[in-house]
């Protein structure tokens, strides 16, 4: 078991955080759920790139696509009726999602 995860990850403290993240003029525009949503698109990103593979060494680095990534989540939430959202939109929340993790030092050796 590495030490390297004595961070605990909170999904309604995620929400918070993104919420609280985004500029004043998407404060209101997505609901808790949509911000809950979101962010397991942006997981199930992560998974698909094997960014959560547990057999990666912990010293390996992951670059992470934040294009690609905006990408895939509004692909997803317009595929499965979630909302119309634009880029720029979805990529507040994950760029809020990123400084959480790293408000938790996730990303931290």
């Amino acid at each position: 078991m590495s030490e390297k995860q004595d961070w605990m990850y909170d999904e309604e403290e995620s929400v918070k955080f993104i919420q609280n993240y985004l500029p004043q003029e998407l404060k209101g525009k997505f609901s808790n759920d949509d911000v809950n949503y979101i962010v397991d698109l942006i997981y199930e990103f992560y998974e698909k790139k094997g960014y959560m593979n547990e057999e990666l060494p912990d010293d390996s680095e992951v670059e992470i696509d934040e294009d690609e990534l905006t990408d895939f989540v509004v692909k997803n939430a317009q595929k499965d009726g979630v909302g119309k959202y634009t880029p720029e939109e979805i990529s507040f929340i994950v760029q809020g999602e990123m400084a959480y993790c790293e408000s938790l030092d996730m990303f931290d050796d």
